[in-house]
């Protein structure tokens, strides 16, 4: 077997690391980063994403215990048009993004960067649309108390209750979830590192 460099999640995500395992991929080391998410000025949610997704790549490969390594970095931004729903950090974000969203169709961007040593970053994206129904009040305070919107971009996670309130997406689930895994597979699989079906 040939020897791999190791691999490098430049994530706190529990979802991506699970999403990781769903194709035989674990990470070598967690390491998160801590770059500021905020929007530029007049920057569209594909270029937030594309940037966000390089900037954790290049903070996560100037750490010493990645010296070496494969990094994994990705960002996930929700949109409703131009606009960009922020992380849901307290009930009143995660009210207001519910109520944004009710009834309408978003877009959910994932940017993946996938770094190795002495060679430029390769980036892919995914994008899913995404459709509410109509929430009632009752249904976003049920959804507030259960406490899942917590750190969620766009105040909600597809895999738990919140499926309740999508009848229809156009995409990739895993993207939803925090990482597309087919744009993922091909990173790794275009640097050789095995996956489970990616022969080692």
């Amino acid at each position: 077997m040939e020897l791999r460099p190791p691999l490098v999640l430049a994530s706190a995500s529990p979802r991506r690391l699970a999403l990781l395992a769903q194709i035989g991929v674990t990470p070598d080391l967690v390491l998160p980063t801590d770059v500021d998410e905020t929007p530029q000025t007049d920057e569209l949610p594909l270029m937030l994403a594309r940037r966000l997704a390089l900037e954790k790549l290049r903070a996560a490969q100037a750490d010493p215990k990645a010296r070496g390594a494969l990094v994994l970095a990705a960002d996930t931004v929700v949109a409703l048009g131009r606009r960009v729903l922020p992380k849901a950090l307290g009930e009143a974000d995660a009210r207001r993004c519910l109520a944004q969203l009710s009834g309408r169709r978003h877009v959910v961007i994932t940017a993946v960067a996938l770094g190795a040593p002495d060679a430029p970053a390769r980036l892919r994206e995914s994008l899913t649309r995404v459709k509410f129904k109509r929430l009632s009040e009752a249904e976003i305070a049920r959804y507030i108390r259960s406490g899942e919107w917590q750190d969620k971009a766009g105040g909600y996670a597809i895999q738990g209750l919140a499926a309740g309130f999508i009848p229809w997406i156009s995409g990739s689930y895993s993207n939803v979830v925090g990482l597309p895994l087919a744009e993922t597979w091909a990173l790794l699989e275009g640097v050789g590192f095995p996956t489970q079906l990616i022969e080692p």
